[in-house]
C-alpha cells in the first residue's frame, strides 16, 4: 500500500475514530423556596416591597417563565410530582398534606428524579425540608427511639446524601443527616404562636432561626465537595422558607418594606446568592443548570400573620400579583408560580417564556437530558420542557393540559387559554380566605354556577366566570380530566393504576 493511499484511508477513517468526546453531563441545582408567591420576587413584580437581588440576576442571566405552577397548591403534593413525574392526587394523599411522623409517600419501587440521575452516573443530594414521610421508629410507651436509624427517607428515595429538618414546624426538632437525627429529641418543644405550633420532641437548644442558615452553610459544602468528586452531581434544596415560622435573622431585618416576612423573603433570596456563589468559586457554574420556583402560592393570614391578603393593605405589597388565590387555592394564585433557569451557554440570558410549565414536567426533562427513555410506569405526567427551557422553536404547546389540586383536594384543569375549575366557587380554604375589602378591590363578583371557567388570555386574574355561557368547553375540559383519571395517567403510554379510587367531579351535577 502506497503511503499516499494509506494516508486517505485514515482521513477516511477519522471522522469515527477520532470523534470528538461527547460533552460532560451537565450538573443540576433545583432550589425549591417553600411558600414564595408569584409577586414577590422583583423580576416578576416590578412594585415588589422585597428586594430579591439574586433571583432578579439569575433571571437575568436565564429565563424567566411566566406560564409556571406547581402540582399542588400545598406542599407535599408539590414535592412527591416534582421528584416522581406523577400527580400525587393518584396516591392516598387526596387533600392537604401529610401530618408528623407519617409513612413515606413515595412507593419504595417509584422512580425518582434523584435514582434516575443516580444510574447514569449522576452524585444526588437533598438539603432542605423533606415532608414526603419517613419509616419512622413506632412509639414504645409513648416514646420514639431516636438512637435507631429512620429509614425510607431521602436516602431510599435515589439521594445519596441528605441534610435537613423534615417539617420545620413539625415534630421532631432537629436536623437530619442521612438516616440519624443529629442529637436526640428529648425536651418537649415550647408551644406558641410565634414559635412552635405543634407539641412534639426537640433536641435541647434548638432554635428555629438558625434552620435556614443551617441549611445554607450545608447547601455551599456540599457544592463545594460535589465539584471536587469528579461525577456530574444533582442537588436538590427544598427551602424551609418564605414558610412559617417566619424567623429572619438579625442581619435581614427591616431590609424589605414588606414586614417580617418581607425580611425572611430576602433572606431566601442571599441563601441563593449564597448557592449561585458557590457554583462560581467552584469552578462548576458554567456546566450547571440551575432552577428556582416555590411549591405554591403565598400563605393567608393563620400561620403567617400578616398573611398575603393582609400585606397588601398594611404594606401594599401583593404577594400573588395580580393573580386571584393564594396558597391552598385552585386558583391562580394558588399555584402559578416563579420559576426562572439559568444554565450559561445554553439558556439564552434575559429571555422570557410563556410556555405553560408544571413541577411535575422535571422527570421527563431530566430523562431527555440524559438521552434515555423513561419505563412505561414511570412519569407518566410529566413532559419534556427541554425545548421551553432552550428556546426552541415549537408548533404546538409541549403540554396538552394541565391538572390544578388544592388543598382541600378541589381538581382544575387547564388546556391552552381555558382552565375549569370542578367545584363551587367558594369550596376552597384559598378562596375562603379572601377578605372582602380584596373582593371589592379587584372586581370579583359572586355567581351561583356549579363550576368555574375562566380564560386567562383574556381574563388572567379571573374575575368573569364564563361557566354558563361556555358549555361546549365546559365539556370538553371534564372529558378530558375523565381521561386522566381513568388512564392513570396525562401523558402518552400504556394505561396505568391509581393508588385509591379518585373524586375528581364536585360540582354537584
Amino acid at each position: 500500500m502506497t503511503t499516499r493511499l494509506a494516508a486517505a484511508l485514515l482521513a477516511l477513517a477519522a471522522p469515527s475514530t477520532l470523534r470528538a468526546a461527547d460533552p460532560p453531563k451537565p450538573n443540576i441545582v433545583y432550589i425549591l423556596a417553600d411558600d414564595l408567591g408569584y409577586g414577590d420576587p422583583g423580576c416578576y413584580n416590578p412594585a415588589s416591597k422585597i428586594p430579591t437581588p439574586h433571583i432578579d440576576r439569575l433571571a437575568k442571566e436565564g429565563v424567566r417563565f411566566t406560564d409556571a405552577h406547581s402540582p399542588s397548591a400545598v406542599c407535599t403534593p408539590t414535592r412527591y410530582a416534582l421528584l416522581t413525574g406523577r400527580y400525587a392526587w393518584r396516591t392516598r394523599l387526596q387533600r392537604n398534606v401529610i401530618g408528623p411522623f407519617s409513612p413515606p409517600l413515595i412507593d419504595a419501587g417509584r422512580l425518582t428524579v434523584a435514582e434516575l440521575l443516580r444510574r447514569h452516573g449522576y452524585a444526588t443530594a437533598c438539603v432542605g425540608k423533606w415532608h414526603l414521610g419517613w419509616g419512622w421508629p413506632a412509639p414504645v410507651g409513648g416514646a420514639r427511639d431516636f438512637t435507631r436509624p429512620i429509614p425510607d427517607g431521602p436516602t431510599a428515595r435515589g439521594f445519596d446524601l441528605y441534610f435537613g429538618t423534615d417539617v420545620p414546624n413539625y415534630p421532631p426538632y432537629c436536623f437530619i443527616d442521612n438516616d440519624r437525627t443529629v442529637g436526640i429529641p428529648r425536651e418537649p418543644a415550647p408551644v406558641g404562636r410565634d414559635s412552635f405550633n405543634i407539641a412534639g420532641p426537640m433536641v435541647p437548644g434548638w432554635k428555629l432561626v438558625e434552620v435556614l442558615p443551617g441549611l445554607e452553610k450545608r447547601a455551599v459544602e456540599t457544592i463545594e465537595s460535589a465539584a471536587k468528586g469528579g461525577k456530574p452531581f444533582f442537588l436538590y434544596l427544598p427551602l424551609t422558607s418564605p414558610h412559617f415560622p417566619v424567623v429572619p435573622t438579625d442581619a435581614v431585618r427591616g431590609r424589605s418594606a414588606a414586614g417580617a416576612y418581607g425580611d425572611f423573603v430576602t433572606q431566601t433570596d442571599n441563601f441563593v446568592g449564597a448557592v449561585t456563589d458557590a457554583l462560581q468559586r467552584s469552578g462548576a457554574a458554567a456546566n450547571t443548570l440551575v432552577i428556582l420556583t416555590s411549591d405554591n402560592g403565598p400563605e393567608i393570614t393563620g400561620e403567617v400573620s400578616p398573611g398575603a391578603y393582609d400585606r397588601l393593605r398594611q404594606f401594599g405589597h401583593a404577594s400573588m400579583g395580580a393573580l386571584r388565590g393564594a396558597k391552598r387555592d385552585a386558583c391562580e394564585g394558588g399555584h402559578r408560580v416563579p420559576f426562572v433557569a439559568r444554565w450559561p451557554g445554553r439558556i439564552r440570558a434575559g429571555g422570557t417564556c410563556d410556555e405553560t410549565v408544571c413541577h411535575v414536567d422535571l422527570l421527563a426533562t431530566v430523562a431527555a437530558l440524559l438521552g434515555v427513555p423513561l419505563p412505561a410506569d414511570a412519569g407518566v405526567d410529566s413532559v419534556n420542557i427541554l425545548p421551553a427551557l432552550l428556546g426552541e422553536p415549537r408548533r404546538a404547546p409541549l403540554r396538552e393540559a394541565t391538572v390544578h389540586h388544592s388543598g382541600q383536594g378541589k381538581f382544575a384543569i387547564r388546556r391552552g387559554d381555558w382552565v375549569l375549575i370542578l367545584a363551587p366557587t367558594g369550596d376552597d380554604n384559598g378562596k375562603r380566605g379572601e377578605p372582602p375589602w380584596f373582593q371589592a378591590e379587584r372586581g370579583y363578583t359572586p355567581h351561583a354556577e356549579p363550576g368555574e371557567l375562566f380564560n386567562l388570555a383574556t381574563d388572567p386574574s379571573q374575575k368573569h366566570n364564563r361557566y354558563a355561557a361556555e358549555p361546549a368547553k365546559v365539556n370538553e375540559l371534564a372529558v378530558l380530566m375523565a381521561r386522566y383519571v381513568s388512564e392513570g395517567r396525562s401523558t402518552p403510554g400504556p394505561r396505568q393504576r391509581n393508588d385509591v379510587d379518585i373524586v375528581w367531579d364536585r360540582r354537584g351535577r
